[in-house]
């Protein structure tokens, strides 16, 4: 048996003082293997700079995935090719990056990671990206020939498309977390193929907030519509994701635990 934590959205400084402060604690509690964050949030709210990609990987963390922000943020770019920071692999514009990375954990295991994104309710949210669907089925007899596990970030808005998600991957993948919407869902489970499943990790930062934004300057923009002054959010800092045993002999998962720490 191995054991993965998956930490969902990172969310500004708050989110980024929580994985410090947190993290090293439930490698040693829960004898981690892998840790797989989603840093898509962790530069004030909106995408990651090479600085703070630096400063996350001064942690124990294997891979970062990311989503609709990843390219907020040029100074990140060089990176890619540096460093295990995922883009979502279905971007159909030719940008920087790649979709899915196979890293080895610290007991030699080989973990494929691949971050792919919705497209429901997502248009105006970064680059174009083509069917998430297609995607996982053009990769996954390559990514299968060099990974023992598969885990996969779907960011996506949509609760029905991440589902979807998990009944075309069930059996095909070790795990599948989803993220995007900052809030923490309790369907975790393990599928009937021995896929474990989440529809959202949550969020990673101020919980005293509207998603990791100051809440009162959300209050304004929904009562006035304007939207100013964006601002993040400082309190109620706690960690959340998923930590998830699996046979390294099948690749398949043999529980998925919700994760929520308080700082």
């Amino acid at each position: 048996m191995m054991n993965i934590i998956c930490i969902g959205d990172i969310f500004g400084k708050p989110g980024r003082v929580a994985v410090a402060t947190i993290l090293p604690k439930l490698i040693e509690e829960h004898k981690i293997d892998f840790v797989l964050i989603n840093g898509e949030n962790a530069a004030g709210g909106k995408g990651i700079t090479d600085k703070i990609a630096e400063e996350l990987f001064k942690l124990p963390i294997d891979v970062i995935t990311a989503g609709n922000h990843i390219f907020e943020h040029a100074s990140l770019h060089p990176y890619f090719n540096t460093h295990p920071v995922l883009r979502p692999l279905n971007i159909i514009e030719h940008l920087p990056g790649k979709g899915w990375k196979v890293v080895k954990a610290k007991n030699g295991v080989r973990v494929g990671v691949v971050c792919i994104q919705g497209q429901i309710f997502m248009d105006s949210k970064g680059p174009k990206v083509a069917s998430p669907f297609k995607a996982m089925e053009e990769l996954l007899p390559t990514i299968k020939e060099l990974a023992d596990i598969i885990l996969v970030d779907f960011h996506a808005e949509a609760t029905s498309e991440k589902r979807t998600m998990g009944w075309y991957l069930d059996g095909k993948v070790t795990a599948l977390v989803g993220t995007h919407t900052h809030i923490q869902t309790a369907d975790e489970e393990i599928m009937p193929q021995g896929t474990a499943y989440i529809t959202d990790m949550g969020m990673t930062g101020p919980h005293d907030s509207v998603i990791g934004l100051d809440k009162s300057v959300a209050l304004k923009r929904f009562l006035t519509g304007e939207r100013k002054g964006y601002r993040v959010a400082t309190s109620g800092i706690h960690l959340e994701g998923v930590l998830i045993s699996i046979d390294k002999k099948t690749g398949k998962s043999l529980s998925i635990k919700r994760i929520r720490e308080f700082m």
